[in-house]
Parts: C-alpha cells; structure tokens; sequence
C-alpha cells in the first residue's frame, strides 16, 4: 500500500466520484479479510489504519498479554509484549503489527476481490444518485446501438457528472421511428431503482410524460406557471391530447402552445415524429370541457353525470364519425383526458 496506490484513490475520486473515504473503508476491509483467511482464530482482534499523509496503510493485532499462551491468535506473552512495548504488563492489550506483505497469494486474491467489487458498488451509487434526481425529467440521449432482431437500442444517456448506458426496448419507442447509431433522441426517464445488478434506469418514448416535458421546454408560459398543464392523453405514434388552462385572463393557453406561427408545437411534433396533437382548453364545466376534447369534431350537447362520472354526448350526424374517430380513437382519448366515460349519440337517435 504506497503512494501510487493513493494516488490512484485519489484518481478515482476526480474521474467517478467515488470519495476516497470509502474506498480507504472498502480497501480496510479486504487487507481484514485477507488477514483472516491466512490465519486461523482471528475474529475481531485486527484492525487497520490509513495514513493519507504518510499514504500507507498499517494493520494491528490486538493481543492481551498473558503468562501462559493458550491462544496465539488473540493472546501474548509478557516477554513478547515487552518487545512491543516496554510498559506491558499481564493483562494489557497490545497492538502487534502485521507485515502486509507477508500476505499470501489465496490473501492477496481476496483482498484484490473486496476492492474491485467495493469500486463497483461505488458506481452503482454514483449512476443511482445521480439518475433518481432525473425521475421524471426529459434527457438528451446518443443512440449508440440497435438490434435489428428485436428492435431495441442501447441508449447512452448523460448527467451532470456521468454517463451511463440503458436499453430502450422496442415497445417505448414511437410506433414507426427508425432509430440510428449516433442520432441524439429526446427519452423520458420513467424510473430508477435499485437492482442486484446496479442500477435500473427505466426509460420511454411513448410516456405521456415525454410530451409534457417538450410542452414544459417550448413553451415558456407553461415553464413559469402562467399556463397550466391539466391532463394528457396519449397514443405514440398517432395522437396525443394535451389539456392547458391559464392562471392570467390575458393569456391565451392554446395559442401559447402552439406559439407564434405554430412553431412551438410543431417543434414538439417533430420530436415525437408527426404525432398529431389536440390542445385542449381545459374548463371546470365538463360539458364545456369534454366538448372541446372531442375536437375536432363539433359538439351539440353534454349532459354530465357527476356521480357515474359519464357524459353522454348529442353531435350531429355527420360528426359521429369524427367525434369516435378511427377505430374510436378519438372518443378514447377524450375520456382518458377528461375521466369520464363518453357515451356519444347522433342527433337524429339513429345509429
């Protein structure tokens, strides 16, 4: 244990974060276990002590001094323990030094193990502190391989102080995009949790998250509070539904997200690949409220119950189809984003 090996702790403090401290501890450890694999009846006798200054490592056995040795793993002599010591006396403890060095190769193994698995651990902690902060939160991430057979791409995504590599399967990918090595994509960190094989870092294109996150970024009124984002609804690949009410009279919530000449909203549809979005005004009056998130279709009647949380809705004829959409994608959406089950009837009563 000399300088060099201080020096690459401290190495390993400037490039992964991992404070020396705990690597000193990790480093204790396996010198602890290493002893005790070479030596039999060592239990809680033995202990080490780091130096930085002197940047080396020193390891005791605590022994108690005794007339008659029945133990040599934990007891002395008085005549040994003078040598340590000249003030010993029966029934002192002394500390008696242990020559690293002297390890043997079985000890020496150990002792490497304790360390590369202690440096391990200690970035698994460093990725899992740095990315639960990020739960939640959209990041910029490099696309550093796919796999033909099923889809998936290994995703290179970076904090404040580390990178870290996670897969983004198939099924958290738009319907339809075509990922490439060494394109940069938008992903939505979903969730991160602990696992025995480090950290589990969850993430998604087809999160309703994602959207909300692009609003939050292009949309500097929904960035400050001024505009509000009530609720989303989505289906990635054809059609999200976005819910906005503004906390100022003066300011418009849905020409806010769309932006000047469309180019807030047309922003984010790019990112997600052509996705239509319907921004929604969002209204306390459901019948206002579900009426304008059947968009674009127009709307006759709503009648709310509150209770059964259902709305049944009157359009005329020519609108049902555009009120339930393709495959009744329209009708679906429009009751995840306002929570009411829709039940929509044509004018004339004929189905």
């Amino acid at each position: 244990m000399n300088a060099e090996f201080f020096a690459a702790i401290e190495q390993l403090e400037k490039e992964k974060r991992i404070p020396q401290d705990y690597m000193l501890e990790k480093v204790a450890q396996a010198l602890l276990a290493a002893y005790k694999r070479d030596n039999a009846g060592i239990i809680d006798n033995v202990f080490v002590e780091p130096d930085r200054e002197k940047k080396e490592f020193r390891m005791y056995v605590k022994k108690t001094v005794v007339e008659a040795v029945e133990n040599p793993a934990c007891e002395i002599c008085l005549d040994d323990a003078k040598k340590v010591s000249k003030k010993a006396g029966i029934g002192d403890v002394v500390n008696i030094e242990v020559i690293t060095r002297d390890f043997g190769r079985i000890a020496a193994q150990t002792a490497k193990q304790v360390i590369i698995q202690g440096i391990r651990e200690a970035e698994r902690g460093v990725v899992f502190s740095e990315f639960t902060s990020k739960e939640h939160e959209i990041l910029t991430a490099l696309v550093t391989r796919t796999d033909p057979r099923n889809g998936g791409a290994s995703i290179e995504i970076s904090g404040a102080n580390e990178k870290t590599e996670v897969y983004l399967s198939a099924k958290e990918q738009i319907p339809g995009e075509v990922l490439h090595e060494g394109e940069h994509i938008k992903i939505y960190v979903v969730e991160v949790k602990r696992s025995e094989r480090g950290p589990q870092i969850i993430i998604s294109r087809t999160h309703p998250g994602l959207v909300r996150r692009l609003f939050e970024i292009e949309v500097p009124e929904i960035h400050d509070g001024t505009v509000e984002v009530k609720s989303i609804a989505r289906e990635a690949g054809s059609r999200t539904k976005i819910s906005v009410y503004s906390h100022d009279e003066n300011v418009d919530p849905i020409g806010a997200c769309v932006g000047p000449r469309g180019n807030r909203v047309a922003a984010i549809v790019e990112e997600i690949r052509g996705e239509k979005i319907d921004i929604v005004k969002y209204s306390e009056d459901m019948g206002e409220y579900v009426a304008a998130a059947l968009a674009p279709a127009n709307v006759v009647s709503v009648e709310a119950d509150d209770e059964e949380r259902v709305c049944r809705v009157v359009v005329e004829d020519d609108q049902l189809s555009l009120a339930i959409g393709k495959d009744g994608q329209n009708a679906r959406l429009a009751a995840k984003l306002t929570g009411y089950k829709i039940d929509i009837k044509p004018a004339s009563g004929n189905i």
